[in-house]
């Protein structure tokens, strides 16, 4: 058996041709790979069969941040090209930010991208990122709406075709920006699917967890419990507790993404009462965590060596997951943001 705190444990092959580059046509046409944990089977079926395994009086629970074009691109004073990574809102003008060139955005440096629209370094953090303050003659929201690029995960090698992602990689619910990564688990939900979910009777619920650029951080301690889990904050309102925690626990109810996981787990009691509240969390869920709310989980497949697969191995079980996805390599399932789904039931 191995030891299920070493980070080896929880490394496999990924085939770099399995990382998807591209979002698949429609949305709802991904690979689904079922898991149950009670049978320990494994199985395909089409992910929009979905609104069929689903019945009246179910749930799902989705994450609705948005995700902002936070990638801006522009040059300095000098000519030289610059590109800001907006990481962190603190005020409505000021951000933290990764920069590139990194040597060259000493304080008081600033970046032009155009119209009028350009930020200024105003501190170096011991970690190297910035605290940049915004300037625009409109709104702010605007001009990173208008100038900023779809932050793509690093592993996805191309370019931002910006039309596209801007509508790709964003879930079809999205409602509160604020997110510098997708929630991919949503992504596969059309419009209609939702619509006929809804009118099927299907209960959803929604929860906005920020994501942060921390999602993609690897584990790097050989023990994982050494590791240090990134701040990302969450919202429950009152009307959502008061709905999750009202749930028929015989009916199926589906948290849908590890960012919904993470932020349902934070904000349950010992008991697993869901309380209402804005929060930040650091949760770090590895073997030995015990699940106060979250029963069933649907989520892509992720990283080797990442804190996300550690969730997804705790939630079932190191072995299960791991046989699940030397499956999901073997039958050439896409792997990654834009790639397939799993249910882990």
């Amino acid at each position: 058996m191995k030891n299920r705190f070493a980070l080896t444990s929880y490394l496999y092959d990924l085939p770099e041709d399995l990382i998807a580059q591209y979002p698949c046509h429609p949305r709802d046409a991904s690979r689904l790979l079922v898991v149950e944990r009670d049978t320990e089977k494994i199985y395909e079926m089409p992910f929009k069969e979905l609104c069929h395994y689903l019945e009246k009086g179910d749930s799902l629970v989705f994450n609705d941040t948005k995700v902002i074009p936070s990638r801006l691109i522009g040059q300095r004073l000098s000519g030289g090209k610059a590109e800001v990574f907006l990481l962190k809102k603190i005020s409505s003008h000021q951000w933290e930010a990764l920069v590139k060139p990194g040597k060259k955005m000493g304080i008081g440096t600033r970046v032009y991208f155009g119209d009028g629209f350009f930020c200024e370094v105003i501190d170096i953090h011991a970690n190297g990122q910035r605290l940049v303050q915004l300037e625009y003659t409109g709104s702010i929201e605007e001009a990173i709406e208008k100038f900023g690029h779809v932050p793509l995960p690093y592993y996805m090698r191309r370019e931002s075709l910006n039309e596209v992602d801007k509508e790709r990689y964003q879930t079809v619910y999205a409602q509160n920006p604020g997110s510098v990564a997708a929630p991919t688990a949503g992504l596969h939900f059309t419009d209609e699917m939702v619509s006929h979910l809804v009118d099927k009777g299907v209960l959803i619920d929604k929860i906005t967890l920020h994501i942060g650029l921390g999602t993609f951080l690897p584990v790097k301690t050989e023990d994982i419990r050494h590791h240090q889990m990134h701040e990302e904050i969450f919202e429950i309102t009152e009307t959502t507790a008061q709905n999750l925690n009202a749930r028929n626990p015989s009916r199926k109810q589906i948290c849908v993404g590890t960012t919904t996981c993470r932020a349902l787990e934070s904000a349950a009691s010992p008991e697993g009462c869901i309380q209402s509240g804005k929060y930040h969390t650091n949760i770090f869920i590895h073997p030995g965590y015990k699940f106060k709310y979250v029963k069933n989980l649907l989520t892509n497949f992720h990283q080797p060596g990442s804190s996300l697969i550690i969730l997804v191995s705790t939630f079932a079980s190191h072995e299960l997951i791991q046989n699940a996805y030397q499956k999901a390599v073997k039958d050439r399932y896409r792997f990654l943001s834009y790639g397939d789904a799993m249910l882990i039931l």
